[in-house]
């Protein structure tokens, strides 16, 4: 994540609130499904509009208690930055509603592989965009990684398009995000400021058709779309400050903790059905993790 250029760099070591604040935005992720669950009635363009809507005043109270309100005026005022932010603004969005749609179609281990090999394309994507230079256990990685797909798409008769669709979007997101000169707290405000618009016009088109579930279908409904805001801002801001906080390797191993609730929620309160196929390619995956995360800790050791 991108840094304030005004606010000092943190220092490269573990604070335990750092800790704390990390693994309460992981555990928060890792619960998700159950709240995506509920609103699985609800198309996931309704729940992504609401997401958004809904976490541009909580993102907004935060910038003013931070006092870094002067950098979204700066932001607005440039049209390269204005541009940026709209592209990483899409690939949110679109990994926000796939991974909606998913819960809700009942794809939760789908969601949560995309997730497992995310950080395995984050390693792909640096060394062709960013000429990172790839270790031995890192192409081993990236290659049980690319097994695992060939399984699953061998199995299936088609490519496993959610959790690609999972990986590459958030793997682009975080590429792209590097480049925006925002804080991770003002990046986002302005990425949901961008999507505001279409999406508070598209819950009013629901809302006067007689469409939509904000008001019209029950209190239930009304508190689950406005508890979107909190569900999506809240732990991406907790994230931001603690990621600041920790090493990135330390980070880097606690990223899983997310996708591996996914996984057991999937498994043992979705009863998602776990066959041959998934038997090898997530096993395949996690040995890819374990090989990545050996490599990342030998990396950090070295420095």
């Amino acid at each position: 994540m991108s840094t304030d250029a005004s606010v000092p760099l943190a220092k490269n070591e573990d604070s335990p609130r750092g800790f704390a604040f990390a693994l309460t935005a992981y555990l928060l992720w890792g619960f998700l499904p159950i709240y995506m669950k509920a609103v699985a009635h609800i198309s996931p363009a309704e729940v992504i509009a609401h997401r958004i809507v809904w976490s541009l005043p909580l993102a907004g109270i935060v910038l003013i208690v931070l006092g870094r309100t002067q950098d979204i005026r700066a932001a607005l005022s440039s049209p390269r930055m204005l541009a940026m932010a709209a592209l990483t603004a899409s690939l949110i969005t679109v990994n926000w509603g796939t991974y909606v749609w998913a819960i809700g179609a009942g794809h939760s281990l789908d969601a949560a592989l995309g997730y497992f090999i995310n950080p395995l394309f984050s390693i792909f994507l640096g060394a062709v965009f960013l000429k990172e230079k790839l270790q031995p256990l890192q192409i081993a990685a990236i290659a049980l990684a690319a097994l695992a797909v060939a399984i699953l798409a061998l199995d299936s008769g088609g490519i496993p398009w959610v959790a690609l669709t999972l990986a590459i979007s958030w793997g682009f997101y975080a590429l792209l995000r590097k480049t925006l000169p925002l804080g991770p707290n003002q990046g986002f405000f302005l990425e949901v400021l961008i999507l505001s618009g279409p999406a508070l016009l598209y819950i009013l088109y629901l809302e006067f058709g007689g469409q939509g579930h904000l008001y019209r279908t029950g209190l239930a409904d009304t508190t689950l779309l406005l508890g979107c805001g909190v569900i999506t801002a809240v732990p991406l801001m907790i994230y931001a400050n603690g990621a600041k906080l920790l090493k990135l390797s330390t980070i880097g191993i606690m990223q899983y903790i997310a996708p591996t609730m996914i996984f057991l929620i999937a498994v043992f309160v979705f009863y998602e059905p776990f066959g041959t196929a998934r038997m090898i390619a997530f096993p395949l995956i996690w040995a890819g993790l374990f090989l990545y995360s050996w490599s990342m800790l030998k990396g950090s050791r070295g420095r």
